[in-house]
């Protein structure tokens, strides 16, 4: 592992920790060369499916593009960066359990709506907002009238 602070490839580990999902391992390093401590997160390297957009283009998967998305919904809301990580983790679980080599963006903005209609409201409709492009306030006030019925 490269030092990030010198650039040396001689590090060694300090510390390994499983994540509390057990699906990544979390590693401290320190540089032989400089003493630099620095954090590295292993995951296994997994086959995702291509993402089918709404233009019909096709694209490769993107962990980061889900992430991006909810930290947008979850900005200002009080929930930590492990519940973040857990609600990805748990999205990107089911559609792979689809076992689909393909997989339409719909399918994966609705699974991110369920998730977050059961860990925050506030995120969920801002999430709504732009997932599902209200052209007007009456559209908005539809999606929360929904939501204080409890439908979908």
């Amino acid at each position: 592992m490269k030092c990030p602070a010198c650039h040396s490839i001689e590090t060694r580990v300090i510390d390994s920790r499983l994540s509390k999902e057990g699906d990544a391992i979390r590693r401290r390093r320190e540089c032989v060369s400089c003493q630099s401590r620095f954090t590295t997160h292993e995951r296994v390297e997994e086959l995702y499916p291509t993402v089918i957009k709404k233009d019909g283009r096709r694209q490769e998967f993107n962990r980061k593009k889900i992430r991006g998305g909810l930290d947008k919904a979850f900005e200002k809301r009080p929930v930590s960066v492990e519940d973040r990580e857990a609600l990805v983790s748990r999205v990107i679980r089911s559609i792979q359990n689809n076992g689909e080599k393909e997989v339409n963006s719909s399918a994966i903005g609705q699974k991110i709506m369920e998730e977050l209609r059961n860990t925050d409201e506030v995120a969920y409709v801002r999430f709504a907002s732009v997932y599902r492009s209200f052209r007007d306030v009456s559209e908005f006030m539809d999606e929360l009238s929904n939501l204080l019925n409890g439908k979908k």
